[in-house]
């Protein structure tokens, strides 16, 4: 019986993330937790049962986006065709699901982050996973062969970083066409892959 109940209240709590993501995806920043418990036909109280307080909830929404973001990174590194065509391809992956829901972004930059400490965590302990993604992916890549792994380390975190920077301006300019500054960041990542590639580094110590 235990488990039963376990699993009722488990697909309830996801029940209760969807009508959130739902008012998020609607108004963003400006979802309130009265709207997200009316979505969900619910009172407040109930909510704040689910989840324990409003953090609670901004956490799990964190974690569902960050989870489905860092799947399709995943898939995008896959992509066959070479080292740019990979590039070319996470670096759209991330872009795409800016452009698809801006609201869930502005709601976890600009209020979740804002308000809860633990969930700017969360969107730096992302980009460090995203980072951790690229350098496994560099450190496999035919193209780049045999680049120290401290080196890819630091490269893709560089990346990582860049990356989720220009997503988050690219929010307040989304007049700039997005395979345009698609373009324009695979291009300089290309010139510096190229140009590492063809150099012989010395040793990484991480340090001077």
């Amino acid at each position: 019986m235990a488990g039963v109940a376990a699993q009722v209240t488990a697909e309830r709590r996801e029940q209760l993330l969807a009508a959130a993501d739902r008012v998020v995806q609607r108004d963003g920043s400006a979802a309130s937790m009265n709207v997200i418990a009316a979505e969900a036909g619910i009172t407040k109280p109930i909510l704040y049962r689910h989840f324990g307080d409003k953090g609670g909830l901004y956490r799990a929404l964190a974690d569902r986006h960050i989870d489905m973001l860092l799947a399709r990174l995943r898939a995008a590194l896959l992509t066959r065709g070479g080292l740019r065509a990979r590039t070319h391809a996470t670096v759209d992956a991330y872009l795409a699901s800016v452009e698809e829901q801006p609201q869930v972004y502005r709601f976890l930059l600009e209020r979740a982050a804002v308000e809860e400490p633990d969930v700017r965590g969360q969107v730096v302990g992302f980009v460090r996973r995203f980072g951790d993604e690229l350098a496994a992916g560099i450190g496999n890549e035919p193209e780049l062969a045999g680049v120290d792994p401290q080196r890819a380390v630091v490269w893709a975190q560089s990346i990582a970083g860049m990356v989720q920077g220009v997503g988050d301006w690219w929010l307040d300019h989304p007049e700039v066409a997005r395979d345009a500054v698609v373009d324009e960041v695979v291009g300089l990542l290309w010139e510096g892959f190229t140009g590492a590639s063809g150099v012989v580094h010395p040793p990484f110590t991480g340090s001077s």
